[in-house]
């Protein structure tokens, strides 16, 4: 699909987002669409169309529209699905919200936006926004933004580290940003930053120069994702082992002129350890890594704080058969087989202060 192949070469081509972010809005009938990125110490970042350019340096400027209703209670809520933004504001604050006036006075109506939980501690949030005159969102056009989030996850994973600037060059840009980082072609390293080499106890480079994971299940999941572009599991769970943290392998594939940035490679491992902040949580965290729908994370950090699969079920509404779906869609995006090893993958985020 043309704009998932855009998702990842804007990844390491910032000049490509406001072509990506663009492309977004026409996906949803949309006016306006942005990438906010946020971080823990109140910082914050962005970019979006040329029509909203000059409002959204306003809002990276003034704290009383950085800090409005919607956003706050959009950063608070941290929707791991792209949902209507004023189905959580009453119709009062909607007409009160000083970014929503400033919004309006351009002929801009309603919002859609989903947040991204970084493993590195940043928020990364999309929104998108209709004319005033073309009413709301219609289910399909949500739907079509749900199906690219998962891709627009690992985008954001990277241009909050990157901040949103040219790489210069190769994975070392990486590395001075605290992302460990190698460049495979068929699944072998052609350039390794120091950072990755530092968790030899976890991911290794041996005969041929493959790269493989010192773990056998995610280390079946790192070849197959090497081997097959449609691979189903892109970001691989590693767990915690004595002294050595838990974390996830994210395989993004380089597409197009990002090849250029990175010496040709067809793809680029990162890994990231799973480090909960005050803007991301453990559980959380581990539930927005892996593409989980909001029924399906719910039911994961259910399962975490120690409930039955019979018992989630039922505080969650829905039928046990139901579960037991959502249960197998959780198994096979997070590449475990048991509930046991499910549990201990969430757990192990919790245990990291």
């Amino acid at each position: 699909m043309e704009i998932i192949d855009l998702v990842y070469e804007a990844a390491f081509v910032p000049e490509l987002w406001p072509r990506l972010l663009s492309d977004l809005a026409a996906t949803s009938n949309s006016v306006g669409s942005t990438l906010f990125l946020f971080g823990e110490a109140g910082g914050a970042s962005g970019v979006t169309l040329d029509n909203l350019q000059d409002l959204l340096g306003k809002f990276l400027a003034e704290p009383d529209l950085r800090f409005s209703t919607s956003v706050v209670r959009m950063c608070d809520t941290r929707p791991n699905s792209f949902v209507v933004v004023d189905d959580y504001l009453s119709a009062a604050e909607i007409e009160q919200d000083p970014i929503r006036q400033h919004l309006r006075a351009r002929g801009i109506g309603a919002h859609v936006c989903t947040a991204v939980l970084m493993p590195t501690g940043e928020l990364a949030i999309y929104v998108l926004q209709k004319a005033a005159d073309a009413g709301s969102y219609e289910p399909e056009e949500i739907a079509r933004l749900n199906a690219l989030r998962p891709h627009l996850a690992r985008a954001g994973l990277i241009a909050a580290r990157l901040g949103i600037e040219r790489a210069r060059g190769t994975v070392a840009a990486l590395d001075t940003l605290g992302l460990a980082a190698t460049v495979c072609v068929n699944g072998k390293a052609i350039a390794t930053n120091r950072s990755f080499l530092q968790h030899s106890d976890l991911l290794n480079i041996g005969v041929g120069d493959r790269v493989t994971v010192a773990q056998g299940r995610a280390n079946e999941l790192l070849q197959a994702a090497v081997r097959e572009p449609d691979a189903a599991v892109r970001s691989i769970p590693i767990a915690g082992t004595g002294d050595t943290e838990p974390g996830v392998l994210h395989v993004i594939p380089l597409l197009r002129s990002a090849r250029d940035v990175f010496s040709g490679g067809d793809s680029i491992l990162v890994f990231t350890p799973a480090r909960p902040s005050a803007l991301v949580p453990a559980p959380s965290l581990l539930s927005g890594l892996f593409d989980l729908t909001p029924a399906e994370a719910k039911l994961a950090v259910s399962l975490s704080a120690g409930l039955t699969l019979k018992v989630a079920a039922e505080q969650s509404g829905i039928k046990f058969a139901t579960a037991r779906s959502y249960l197998e869609q959780i198994f096979r995006k997070t590449g475990t087989g048991q509930q046991s090893q499910l549990v201990a993958l969430m757990k192990s985020a919790t245990a990291i202060r």
